[in-house]
């Protein structure tokens, strides 16, 4: 944790954060039908959003605003909870800013819209820096060096950004820099990524995190706001016309200050990343490390026992093996390999799962065998119930992504939503 009694980090005083946290996220299928992506749950017993809030808190910044749209009442209930330990009387805050139509009758219609909707929250905070996130990315990452970087650079704006191969690029923002590192050309998901140079098949791409100083936050806001033509997004519209302006446009490059290798970082937007991203935390030493208490990820705790196994018996023994339990589950005489379960998940006799990750409150009856699977909440599996071994069957029932992976909601099985929080 960063140490913010240093006055070298006085500016992080005068830094607010705005966390995105009201897409849609569709393509999590299921998993958002009920809730925001940033709502959604992630390594057991957190959610995507306490990423980055928990490094907000870290970097020592402790002026947060969370910009909500979408279906977002489990997200609303979840900061209630369990971020609410700030101390307004001095200055600090976690607070909610939902889509009111403060400026024009319509929702938030993109990123930029969504910041631009509450600039006279934001001038009435009086910011001198403003670091805009996303909310349903997984990483570590201390924003202060960013903003020193920012400052420093005498930057319009600058980009975080890291290096993936330029297949993965498609999806993001990719950019290109002069040995300054300043960012001379941005395209939004191109359909053929441009190469760093001399390093055929990596792309350097936009984490969807940026800083920029507040006045020019409200100029080009403004300027973009009576654009009809504008799909009013940061990655789409802002940054690619102030590159061509001619502004000071900064790549940030976040690595490993040993090594200058990209650090982790996941955007976990898709059935497949977001099962890929959990399984990452199962490797003996993983990119994530969550057991780092000088980087410790808060999120709302519910007050559960521990996990426990029962029965040993040959052929009903409770186990579990390279996985990660969580509170409150209990293992009854059943194999559970390199898998994650969440919160309050109950396994009965007899049952097998490899490589599944399972979110809070499920019931897995007996004979079950689960393979590659992520089973939402709340759901109930019969017992007798086999998944992930017939990809053909599943897809009669389940959603199969295309790299395979079963996805089960209580809807799919016929079964009533008791709990959407």
């Amino acid at each position: 944790m960063l140490n913010t009694t240093d006055s070298n980090f006085g500016y992080l005083k005068n830094t607010l954060a705005l966390i995105l946290a009201g897409g849609s996220g569709s393509r999590l299928q299921s998993l958002t039908r009920w809730h925001s992506k940033p709502a959604v749950p992630f390594g057991g017993k957190f959610r995507t959003i306490d990423f980055p809030l928990s490094n907000c808190i870290n970097s020592g910044i402790r002026r947060i605003s969370i910009l909500t749209q979408y279906k977002s009442h489990s997200l609303n209930t979840h900061i209630q909870k369990g971020w609410n330990f700030l101390r307004p009387e001095l200055g600090e805050f976690v607070e909610l800013l939902p889509a009111q139509q403060r400026v024009k009758d319509s929702w938030y219609l993109g990123t930029a819209d969504a910041v631009y909707q509450n600039l006279d929250i934001i001038d009435t905070l009086n910011p001198e820096y403003v670091l805009i996130l996303a909310g349903d990315h997984i990483y570590k990452m201390n924003y202060a060096l960013m903003i020193e970087h920012h400052i420093k650079t005498g930057a319009h704006i600058t980009v975080g950004c890291l290096e993936v191969e330029s297949e993965k690029a498609k999806e993001f923002g990719v950019m290109s820099v002069d040995e300054k590192n300043r960012i001379i050309q941005f395209k939004e998901k191109p359909s053929n990524p441009e190469s760093i140079p001399g390093r055929p098949g990596t792309s350097l791409a936009s984490m969807g995190i940026y800083v920029l100083s507040r006045q020019f936050l409200d100029e080009c806001l403004a300027a973009d706001a009576s654009l009809d033509q504008s799909d009013h997004d940061f990655g789409k519209n802002i940054i690619p016309t102030a590159v061509g302006a001619g502004k000071v446009i900064s790549a940030y490059a976040f690595s490993e200050e040993n090594t200058g290798n990209s650090c982790y970082w996941r955007d976990v937007g898709t059935v497949d990343s977001y099962f890929e991203a959990n399984m990452d935390l199962l490797s003996v030493t993983p990119q994530l490390n969550l057991y780092d208490q000088n980087w410790p990820i808060w999120t709302y705790q519910e007050q559960l026992p521990p996990a426990k196994f029962v029965f040993d018996d040959d052929d009903r023994r409770g186990m579990a093996v390279d996985s990660l339990i969580s509170g409150g589950c209990i293992v009854s005489g059943s194999y559970v390999k390199h898998s994650l379960l969440s919160n309050n998940v109950r396994i009965h006799s007899y049952s097998e799962l490899e490589d599944c990750v399972i979110l809070p409150n499920v019931e897995i009856g007996r004979n079950c065998k689960l393979k590659r699977v992520i089973i939402d909440r709340n759901c109930r599996i019969p017992p007798g119930t086999t998944i992930g071994y017939d990809p053909v069957k599943d897809a009669e029932q389940f959603y199969v992504s295309s790299k395979g992976i079963v996805l089960v909601s209580p809807e799919m099985l016929g079964q009533s939503l008791s709990n959407v929080a």
